[in-house]
């Protein structure tokens, strides 16, 4: 990570949340794609095995040749996995199904290998091209496992998912724990970025007395950005495309654009 007038160049944030279902991969690639239409130049690494943020963004699986899997196993370099997306200033690392058993290849590898650093080799990878972009996006399994270890190794700072609805809090101390682990042994300068509340519904008090539960816990980190629940969010990566192409005025695409310029805004300021 360089930085050029106090403002940070390169700059990677994992979006991290073991409970499934929080949003986690739908802030992956509207995140990306606001912070592209921006004028920010973005990365999106797809780390999940379901393989959701390559498809959402519109990259069909068949045309993947090399992957993060190719990365993660040393078997190519992060520049030969690399693909433009159609939309400009956006490029995305893809995933395929291969990715599932990583975790018990690198294992291997690592065991036999001593050379080969199983946690770093994201890392490793990310740091020669971090310079090449001003953000990078990556979309974190639903898993406290080598993935997920690799990712917050990689990041410079981690966007926490949480949903509006009963259980919200349920994991977070779980999660809190390997941001920790990760801040002790393996990347000291990790930072949370923010926590972003997600699923919205405004017609339900549940869901503003969690916003005010999630304010309460985690104070200034929650980003004032609220990204609702709405089908035409769900909808939209069916059809390869992030809000902002598939509906451009809707509230979920005028969301996720606000909390690009929040996620701007704090990194201008040097936080």
């Amino acid at each position: 990570m360089t930085t050029q007038g106090g403002i940070i160049l390169g700059k990677a944030i994992a979006i991290f949340n073991q409970k499934g279902g929080v949003g986690k991969t739908t802030t992956s690639i509207n995140l990306s794609a606001s912070l592209a239409l921006l004028d920010k130049k973005v990365l999106m690494v797809d780390l999940d095995p379901q393989c959701n943020a390559t498809t959402g963004i519109g990259i069909n699986k068949g045309d993947i040749e090399k992957s993060v899997y190719n990365v993660l196993n040393g078997t190519c370099k992060i520049e030969e996995a690399i693909l433009k997306t159609r939309y400009k200033n956006l490029y995305v690392l893809p995933a395929n199904l291969n990715l599932a058993g990583i975790d018990i290849e690198i294992s291997e590898k690592s065991r036999v290998d001593n050379t080969f650093l199983k946690q770093e080799q994201l890392k490793n990878s990310i740091d020669r091209i971090k310079d090449s972009f001003d953000y990078i996006i990556i979309d974190c399994p639903p898993a406290l496992g080598i993935i997920t270890t690799n990712a917050l190794t990689a990041s410079d700072s981690v966007i926490i998912p949480v949903q509006c609805e009963y259980f919200a809090l349920e994991g977070i101390t779980q999660l809190l724990k390997a941001v920790k682990f990760t801040q002790m042994n393996l990347n000291s300068n990790l930072k949370i970025e923010g926590v972003l509340l997600t699923m919205f519904d405004a017609r339900l008090n549940l869901g503003l007395e969690v916003v005010e539960e999630i304010r309460k816990y985690f104070q200034d980190k929650v980003y004032n950005t609220i990204i609702p629940r709405l089908v035409r969010l769900t909808e939209a990566p069916s059809h390869g495309k992030p809000i902002i192409a598939y509906d451009p005025k809707s509230r979920g695409s005028e969301a996720y654009l606000n909390l690009a310029k929040e996620v701007i805004e704090k990194n201008e300021r040097g936080e």
